[in-house]
């Protein structure tokens, strides 16, 4: 079992910066990625990026160039750091932590999730 705990997020105006950061209790050697998803009111949650076990990031098209995932391995922290913030980033924004499933298929699958942290962005 893997508790996730996130912060930093808050309220900022369009162009401002917020880093957030998820704490796991425990590091699982079947982790196989973690990721940001984030969800607004109204709308479905829908993935920011993500980051391998082995470095490697992806982004949504929309925070390509203004977000960056990080991870601590020391720490089991995860981090997105969020610069030129639009308002159309306000979300809940939540950890997920991927663990790798090899039956009945191999696979990446989220597993544990995070409680979710409020980002508001003013304009």
């Amino acid at each position: 079992q893997v508790q996730l705990v996130e912060s930093g997020g808050g309220s900022v105006q369009a162009g401002g910066s917020l880093k957030l950061s998820c704490a796991a209790s425990t590091y699982l050697f079947s982790r196989c990625k973690m990721g940001w998803y984030r969800q607004a009111p109204g709308n479905e949650r829908e993935l920011v990026s993500t980051i391998t076990s082995d470095g490697t990031p992806t982004y949504t098209n929309s925070v390509k160039g203004r977000f960056t995932i990080s991870q601590d391995n020391a720490k089991n922290t995860l981090y997105l750091q969020m610069n030129n913030l639009k308002t159309e980033d306000t979300a809940v924004y939540f950890c997920a932590y991927d663990i790798l499933r090899v039956w009945p298929a191999r696979r990446c699958e989220t597993t544990y999730w995070g409680q979710g942290t409020q980002v508001t962005v003013s304009s």
